[in-house]
C-alpha cells in the first residue's frame, strides 16, 4: 500500500482555471486536498505502443505532467517514445514502476491486453492512483466485480474505455428510450463483423497450440504473458491478434461489445443476465474465436420495464433469419448497417458500433421526435472521456459516466456472453451468489488461475456480489 504521503500528494487536483461543475450531477468528492505544482495531473502510461495508447495522448493527457512510461515491447512503442519522452524513466515491467514512483504518479493509463487490465488497474488503485482502463475493464468475472469494490474502497477516480459513453448521441438515444419515443421495448439486436473484417486485429492460427517463433527483440516475453500459464511466442499474438485467443482477449464480444451494447444496457437499465444462450457458432479451434457466433441474452424484468432479449451476431449473418426489424421499415441497406437496433412497440431506434447519432423509425415517429424532443436529463460531457476524467481528477466531481461502477456491469453482461460463445452452450447465471449453475465446472472460468506474482485482490473479499451496483453514477 502507498504511504499517507503519496495518498496525500494525489488528492483531487484543483485545477488552475478549473470549470465549475455541474450542480445536476453527483459530485465525486474524496477528502484530498491538495495539487500538483502546475495544476497539472502526474500521469503514467501502462501499455505505451500503438494506435491505442495515442489515444490518450491526443485526448487531453498530453496537456498533463507525462511522469513515466511502461510497456513491455519497446520496438512497438518506439514511434510514440520519440513523441512523447524526453527524460521520463521508461519500464517494462508495471509492477517494478508502481512500486518505485506511486508517490509521483497521480493517475495511470492501462491499454494493455485485456488479460493484464485487471492486474494494472488493480495495482494502481491499491496505491491511491486515478486509473483510465481500455475497454474491456477485465478479463473474467471475478475481476469485474473486484475492481468495482476496489473502487469503493480506494475511491480513486475510474474510467473505462469505451469513449462513446461520454458523447452526445448516446445520451439522445438513452433518453429518447426512457421517454418512451419508441414505446415498450423487449427485443434488441446488436451485430458486428467477425474476424475477416478485423485483419489486423485477429488471425486464427492453422493448429494449437500454434508454431513457436522466436521471441523478437525488444519484447519482455514473460511480462507480456502477465498471469496467464507459460507458452512459446508466437508472431501473430503481436502486435493485435492476440484478440483471437480467448487466454488473451475476448473476440469480436469482448472488442466491440463493450461500444454496442453499452446503448441498451444504459437506455434499458439492464443487469446481468439470468441466460445466455449460445444460438450458433462456427467451429473453431480449442481456444480460439470463432468466425462468426449468434447470443441470446435473457434480461429479467426489472421495475416498470418487462423482460428484454437481446441478440448479438458477429461474423457473416443472415439478418432475415434474425428478427424482424424491418417491421417498422428498416429494410434498407443503410438501415441494416446499423450496429444496434431496439426494437419498441411504437418503433425503431437504431445507433452505430460505437453509439453515435440514432436514428428512429418509422418517420413520423422520427420527425415526432426531432420536432419534439424529450427534455435534456442526462448532463453532456465536453472533450470526450480523457477529459471527463480529468476534469473529476482536479475539479473533484463529477463522477465519470463509464466508471468501474458501471463498467463492470457492463463488462459482466459481455463475459457472460464470451463464455457462452467459447463453449458454445447455454449459461444460466445467479448474479446474486456469482456462479453458473447449469455447467458447474464452467465456474473454473469466473476467476481464472493467476501465475505466482500475479495474485491480486484477495483482501477484497470474496463475497461476488458488488456493493451496491452502479452507487452515486450517471444514470
Amino acid at each position: 500500500m502507498a504511504t499517507r504521503q503519496g495518498m496525500e500528494r494525489r488528492t483531487f487536483l484543483k485545477a488552475a482555471t478549473a470549470a465549475v461543475a455541474s450542480a445536476a450531477l453527483p459530485s465525486f468528492a474524496v477528502g484530498r486536498p491538495g495539487k500538483s505544482a502546475n495544476g497539472k495531473v502526474n500521469i503514467a502510461f501502462i501499455g505505451s505502443g500503438g494506435w491505442i495508447a495515442q489515444q490518450p495522448y491526443g485526448q487531453g493527457c498530453s496537456e498533463e505532467n507525462l511522469v513515466a512510461f511502461c510497456d513491455v515491447d519497446r520496438n512497438l512503442c518506439a514511434e510514440n517514445m520519440k513523441a512523447w519522452r524526453t527524460n521520463q524513466p521508461f519500464f517494462d515491467d508495471f509492477r517494478v514502476m508502481l512500486d518505485k514512483m506511486h508517490k509521483e504518479i497521480d493517475a495511470v493509463v492501462v491499454s494493455t491486453p485485456d488479460h493484464t487490465h485487471f492486474a494494472a488497474t488493480l495495482m494502481a488503485m491499491e496505491r491511491g492512483i486515478h486509473v483510465y482502463t481500455q475497454k474491456p475493464l477485465a478479463h473474467d468475472l471475478w475481476q469485474c466485480r473486484t475492481l468495482a469494490r476496489a473502487r469503493d474502497r480506494y475511491q480513486v477516480v475510474t474510467q473505462m474505455g469505451n469513449q462513446g459513453h461520454a458523447g452526445d448521441g448516446i445520451r439522445q438515444s438513452v433518453e429518447a428510450v426512457r421517454a418512451g419515443v419508441i414505446g415498450e421495448v423487449a427485443q434488441v439486436f446488436c451485430r458486428n463483423g467477425g474476424p475477416e473484417m478485423g485483419g489486423t486485429h485477429f488471425a486464427n492460427p492453422a493448429t494449437m497450440p500454434p508454431p513457436a517463433s522466436p521471441v523478437p527483440a525488444g519484447l519482455s516475453w514473460d511480462l507480456w504473458l502477465g498471469p496467464t500459464r507459460q507458452r512459446d511466442f508466437y508472431v501473430d499474438y503481436l502486435p493485435k491478434k492476440w484478440r483471437a485467443f480467448y487466454d488473451f482477449g475476448l473476440g469480436m464480444l469482448g472488442d466491440f461489445g463493450c461500444h454496442t451494447l453499452d446503448t441498451p444496457v444504459w437506455a434499458l437499465d439492464l443487469d446481468p443476465p439470468t441466460v445466455v444462450e449460445c444460438l450458433r457458432r462456427e467451429k473453431s479451434l480449442d481456444g480460439v474465436i470463432p468466425t462468426a457466433s449468434h447470443l441470446r441474452f435473457h434480461f429479467p424484468a426489472k421495475g416498470a420495464r418487462g423482460p428484454v432479449k437481446l441478440d448479438w451476431l458477429d461474423g457473416p449473418q443472415d439478418w432475415s433469419k434474425v428478427g424482424r426489424i424491418d417491421a417498422f421499415g428498416a429494410e434498407s441497406a443503410d438501415h441494416l448497417g446499423r450496429a444496434c437496433w431496439m426494437v419498441g412497440t411504437k418503433g425503431l431506434l437504431g445507433c452505430g458500433t460505437h453509439a453515435g447519432v440514432p436514428i428512429i423509425l418509422p418517420d413520423d415517429v422520427r420527425e415526432g421526435w426531432q420536432k419534439n424532443p424529450p427534455p435534456k436529463t442526462i448532463p453532456r460531457v465536453e472533450g470526450g472521456s480523457f477529459r471527463e476524467w480529468l476534469r473529476a481528477i482536479k475539479d473533484g466531481g463529477p463522477e465519470p459516466g463509464s466508471n468501474f461502477g458501471v463498467s463492470a456491469n457492463l463488462t459482466e453482461i459481455i463475459l457472460l456472453g464470451v463464455l457462452a460463445q467459447r463453449f458454445g452452450t447455454r449459461i444460466e447465471w445467479d448474479a446474486k451468489a456469482g456462479r453458473i449453475t447449469n455447467h458447474p465446472e464452467l465456474n473454473a472460468f469466473v476467476k481464472e488461475p493467476a501465475r505466482e506474482g500475479w495474485r491480486l485482490g484477495e483482501t477484497l473479499g470474496t463475497q461476488p456480489d458488488r456493493s451496491p451496483a452502479r452507487q452515486g453514477t450517471l444514470r
